[in-house]
């Protein structure tokens, strides 16, 4: 197989496998409905966790130049997308005002920054694989072991606001081809597209701590009763733990991503 044949057929793989879990909770919409809390609350440690424990340091790692333009970039895109969601749910009021339903900007948002995530993914792929093949193989196991909790709480947050399950299934498929598009354009463009990554996911790393900090937890707050109170504080915490998990187990059998 050519080089190229073998960074497709791994980042298609690496985000196939990644979405298991979120196509199972798609067989299980009853439960997620009547478990709507306490998902979110799951899925709000999971956006929270992969920011600062996965994202960010990644971003700094691979920056060369100062530090404080990471933060600037997670700054930057917090408020840009504060900005949006303002607009967006001013547009939206205004042409829907006699709608029952409420079209929320977070689903859009979270899938922006999940098309970035992935898209950096698909780029560590594609540079494992012009190392050696056997660690392009190696690298997408883990990319996609990375992304299963995380991909589990974007089919939940989804459903929680109200999308459909084929809507939910087809948008995060179209959403994981962008990481072909990151393998392909390592493979012809590395040296252009290398410096930008850091960015990339200081980018990413602002929308998830944006979505959780303003939409997800004080959702929480507002619906959980006094009695299922610290059942999302352990949920939040296991969101956490899941990616913590995620990020140190790949390293532990000498997987790198």
């Amino acid at each position: 197989m050519s080089t190229l044949g073998l960074i497709l057929v791994l980042t298609i793989a690496s985000g196939a496998l990644s979405m298991i879990g979120g196509v199972v909770l798609l067989g299980s919409a009853r439960l997620v409905k009547r478990f709507s809390v306490h998902i979110v609350s799951f899925a709000a440690g999971a956006l929270l966790a992969g920011a600062f424990l996965d994202l960010l340091p990644e971003a700094v790692e691979m920056f060369e130049g100062e530090v404080d333009t990471i933060f600037w970039f997670v700054l930057g895109s917090i408020v840009f997308f504060f900005l949006f969601e303002r607009a967006f749910n001013l547009y939206h009021h205004h042409h829907h005002e006699d709608d029952e339903g409420h079209t929320h900007a977070t689903p859009l948002m979270l899938l922006a920054g999940d098309a970035i995530h992935n898209f950096v993914d698909g780029v560590a792929v594609a540079a494992a694989v012009l190392v050696s093949p056997t660690l392009g193989i190696v690298t997408a196991l883990a990319v996609a072991a990375h992304e299963l909790p995380q991909e589990i709480s974007d089919f939940s947050i989804m459903l929680h606001h109200g999308w459909a399950k084929a809507k939910v299934f087809w948008s995060n498929l179209l959403v994981s081809l962008t990481a072909v598009i990151g393998g392909v354009l390592v493979f012809y463009f590395h040296d252009l597209t290398e410096p930008y990554l850091p960015l990339f996911l200081a980018v990413t790393a602002g929308i998830f701590i944006y979505i959780a900090s303003t939409d997800l937890m004080p959702e929480v707050s507002s619906e959980t009763a006094r009695d299922k109170a610290f059942h999302v504080i352990v949920l939040l915490l296991a969101g956490i733990l899941a990616v913590w998990l995620a990020g140190e187990i790949g390293p532990a059998f000498g997987l790198a991503h």
